[in-house]
Order: structure tokens, then C-alpha cells, then sequence
């Protein structure tokens, strides 16, 4: 057995696991457990990728400042490494994302600054505008821009993909992930269409991101539209995001994924994120589509301890109508938080 002697050199090498408990119509679907890397998530891999690059090229000094805007997953692999390398880092977050996310990284030591998740593109307290303008009055920072930095997609080409190729000994006809940086699915099929052109890559992208209408239509328009589920889903099409490698997509609902992750959780015993719920909805999707068996793979994202608080609160699932509820059709179903049914409400003496 082998002992390391950095948290770092433990990046990477995920298992697979076969999936047993949804109809997938005539196909075999897998997902790579990226829940298992030392910060929870697949963007572990980014996070060490771009810190690395960034030393080799001088951009990133000793001493230096790290800044990046991100939904909390980058930022907590880029903090990991951060924090075992002795530099200070800086993340601008949406304020929508998970408490547990923020709790961590506070715990990493990064410097939290929580901004809007409703505005655009182009607006002071958009969350990459405002990382770019903490990095310009931030002396001897590196902006970690995870959407355009090239050491992104590469991570996935050199080593995500060769290990799902390994796994499924070269037996592979689709690959479904998400976009958030475009980094993962873009490195991905760099890989794996350089293997064998008739792989499929698949966007499973949520309700009122744009990335489905890209791929399907080769055109978008963002009307505002905006998701529960975090780290996947864009208004914008990403530097690092190549389409023209992408073959179908998959829209999937709030209430899909979130469900979803409730089949994962009781069925497979696998935690996992609320961006899971989101790939592993559009995998089954897109499997139930198919005429022939095809052997799928796509990812458990990230570990579901970041969510306990909304994607495995009954509560938070009920106010935000994801959660099938039975009903008896009389008062009682205006109750939200029940006792007889084992819901709790905690106050203090200082609530009003």
C-alpha cells in the first residue's frame, strides 16, 4: 500500500462504479466517483493544474495572491493546494451557493467575498468582473481565470481521460458532463476524439442555462433564466468551452436533478452534489433515447457533504417545491415543518 507524503500526489486516480438503480433503456451507465479526491470535487484537478502552470510560467510567485471567481468547487481545490504551498488566495463567490462550500474554504483560510448571483455578465458585482477587479488593485496576484486558463482542459486531457479510457478498457461510446468553465468536457473530448471520433460527448446542462441551445441550435439568447443546482450551467459560452467537439445535449430540470439525487443517495449509497444530480439525470436521458446498447460514463462531480443543508433538507427541498410530496387533501397539507413527521424548527431567545 502506498503511503504519500502530500495530499497533492493524492489527486486523481478515481474509481468508476457501474450504476444498478435507474433505467438506462439498453445501455450501461458509469460514473467516475471525483467526490474521492482530497477536497471533495473533480476540480481538485484544476486547482492543482493551474497553481502548477502558473509557478512554471512566473505568473505565480512565493508570496503571491491567488484570485478567482468561482461556485465554490475550484476555489476549494485551488485553496487545498494553496494552503500546503504557503500562498494566500482570494475567491469571489455567488451568493447562492451551499454554507458548507463557504465553511470550508473559511476553514482552508481563503478570503471570502460573496457577490450577486442575479445579475449578467458585464455587471460591477458579476462575479467574474468583480475578481478581475480585485486581482488589478491586489499587488503581486495571479488571476486564477479559470475560464480561459488553458491549464483547465488540459488536466482532463492528460489525465481524466486516460483514466476513464483505462477503466472502461477503450470500451466507450458516450461521455456526459456539465459545463460550468467548459474546462472538463472540452479536455475530454480532445481525448477521447483523438481516440475514436464516434465517442459522443454529451452536455447535460440545466433549465435556463444557455450551453443546450448552443450545441443543439448553434445559436443562444440568455433571458434571465437562472437554477438551484451549483457549478454547472452558464449564461455565456466560456473561452474554454469548444462546442464544435460537443454532439448533443440534454436539458435537465431542478426537480430531476435533486431527485436524482435522492435515487443516488438511497438506492447506491452515493452522495453526491447537486451538480450530480444534474449529469446523472441527463445521462439517463440520453440513454433512454438510445436504439442500441451503448456503454455511458459521466461523473459524481463532487461529494454531497457540501449540500446537507439544501439538496438532503427536506425543508429546503419542500419551500423550493423539488420534493414530491404526498398529499391527504385537507389543512394539514398547508404545514410545512411538521413534528409528526419528524421536522424540527430551532429558535433562540434572540429571534424575533
Amino acid at each position: 500500500m502506498t503511503v504519500h507524503t502530500s495530499l497533492l500526489s493524492m489527486i486523481g486516480n478515481t474509481p468508476m462504479l457501474k450504476l444498478t438503480a435507474f433505467d438506462t433503456g439498453p445501455c450501461e451507465l458509469f460514473v467516475k466517483l471525483e467526490s474521492q479526491n482530497p477536497g471533495g470535487s473533480i476540480k481538485d484537478r484544476v486547482g492543482l493544474a493551474i497553481i502548477e502552470e502558473a509557478e512554471k510560467s512566473g505568473d505565480l510567485k512565493a508570496g503571491g495572491t491567488i484570485i478567482e471567481a468561482t461556485a465554490g468547487n475550484t476555489g476549494i481545490g485551488l485553496a487545498l493546494v494553496a494552503v500546503i504551498k504557503g500562498y494566500k488566495i482570494i475567491l469571489v463567490i455567488p451568493d447562492k451557493m451551499s454554507r458548507e462550500k463557504i465553511l470550508h474554504l473559511e476553514g482552508l483560510g481563503a478570503e471570502i467575498v460573496l457577490t450577486r448571483s442575479d445579475v449578467p455578465e458585464g455587471h460591477p458585482e458579476y462575479y467574474q468582473d468583480l475578481a478581475r477587479t480585485i486581482a488589478a488593485k491586489t499587488p503581486g496576484s495571479f488571476l486564477a481565470n479559470q475560464f480561459s486558463n488553458p491549464a483547465n482542459p488540459m488536466i482532463h486531457r492528460t489525465t481524466t481521460g486516460p483514466e476513464i479510457w483505462e477503466q472502461m478498457d477503450g470500451n466507450i461510446d458516450a461521455m456526459v458532463a456539465g459545463v460550468g468553465s467548459g474546462g472538463t468536457i472540452t479536455g475530454l473530448a480532445e481525448f477521447f476524439k483523438e481516440k475514436n471520433p464516434n465517442i459522443q460527448m454529451v452536455v447535460a446542462d440545466p433549465e435556463g442555462s444557455i450551453v443546450a441551445d448552443a450545441v443543439i441550435k448553434g445559436s443562444f439568447s440568455y433571458d434571465g433564466g437562472s437554477w438551484l443546482v451549483e457549478g454547472v450551467g452558464e449564461d455565456f459560452i466560456p473561452d474554454n468551452l469548444n462546442v464544435d467537439l460537443i454532439d448533443d445535449a440534454e436539458v435537465v430540470t431542478d426537480k430531476e436533478a435533486f431527485q436524482t439525487l435522492q435515487i443516488l443517495i438511497r438506492k447506491e449509497g452515493v452522495l453526491g452534489g447537486s451538480s450530480t444530480g444534474t449529469l446523472v439525470a441527463g445521462a439517463v436521458k440520453w440513454c433512454q433515447k438510445q436504439t442500441s446498447p451503448k456503454r455511458v460514463v459521466t461523473f459524481i462531480c463532487d461529494t454531497g457533504n457540501k449540500y446537507l443543508s439544501k439538496a438532503y433538507n427536506k425543508s429546503w427541498l419542500h419551500d423550493n417545491d423539488l420534493l414530491e410530496v404526498e398529499t391527504a387533501g385537507n389543512v394539514t397539507d398547508l404545514i410545512n415543518r411538521r413534528a409528526d413527521q419528524g421536522d424540527m424548527i430551532s429558535v433562540s431567545v434572540s429571534d424575533t
